[in-house]
């Protein structure tokens, strides 16, 4: 049996929403590691950063793209697949762009609803399904991370649309793990919990006064927020060959959230 490693070098990596936080930390490792990353995200500047993801990746000799893409439009993610033949295809396929708007169910409109599960649930069943057909046609089976939550299967208050588009993750990933089974494309997920990133600029003001009081933190073991840093060896853990007989499983980085 050969030693499993986490090289990527000759890989081709896309992820969704590189720009900024975990996405971006999941590239810039990726990257380190010797893979060519393609960044498809809506935005290019990063919130967190003052230099694109893929402008820091070949600023230290690394090869990485940009793309734009809305991942709640099918035909641009399939356009996003397609700019990896230029790399010789997708090898890791990385559905991570999300989008949190915590409120009340009371007051979520129908056009909230639509937006938070067309990018955190269409946007990674047709990453997964995009990245699944062009494996299978090139016959060359690959891997396929998608970023679910905590939420995926625990509920919290004024989160009822976020916990139900995650929910729908988890379902999307154990779900394609069955069926591309039979062309060895193993699927899985990673669910974080509370991670300091500036994703939480979507979060309403009494979810951020909650967050200062420390309320959120209190049910975590470890006693802190987690870090992009935190979350990111759980995707090239999955994607690599230590993890070859994983699939159809969510790794909750979490702190031991799920565990109180």
């Amino acid at each position: 049996m050969p030693t499993p490693t986490y090289d990527y070098d000759g890989s081709t990596v896309i992820v969704t929403g590189a720009t900024s936080g975990i996405g971006r930390e999941v590239a810039l490792r990726f990257a380190e590691n010797g893979a060519t990353v393609i960044n498809g995200d809506i935005d290019h500047d990063p919130k967190d950063a003052d230099v694109p993801t893929d402008e820091a990746i070949t600023d230290h000799g690394g090869t990485a793209e940009y793309v734009e893409t809305d991942v709640t439009d099918a035909d641009a993610i399939e356009a996003l697949v397609d700019r990896a033949h230029d790399y010789g295809g997708v090898d890791i396929m990385v559905n991570n762009a999300g989008l949190q708007l915590p409120k009340p169910m009371l007051e979520v409109t129908p056009e909230e609803f639509d937006r938070i599960h067309e990018v955190n649930s269409k946007g990674v069943f047709f990453g997964t399904q995009a990245a699944a057909a062009d494996m299978i046609e090139r016959d060359d089976p690959g891997v396929i991370v998608n970023t679910a939550s905590i939420s995926s299967n625990l509920s919290q208050h004024g989160q009822v649309q976020y916990d139900s588009s995650k929910g729908s993750v988890r379902m999307i990933t154990r779900g394609a793990a069955l069926e591309f089974s039979e062309y060895d494309i193993r699927v899985n997920g990673v669910a974080p919990g509370q991670i300091a990133t500036e994703f939480t600029e979507g979060w309403s003001q009494q979810a951020k006064e909650r967050v200062a009081d420390d309320d959120l933190l209190k049910p975590v073991p470890l006693g802190r927020a987690g870090t992009p840093n935190d979350v990111a060896g759980a995707y090239l853990f999955l994607a690599s060959d230590a993890a070859q007989y994983i699939t159809g499983e969510l790794i909750h980085v979490d702190g031991g959230w799920q565990i109180c």
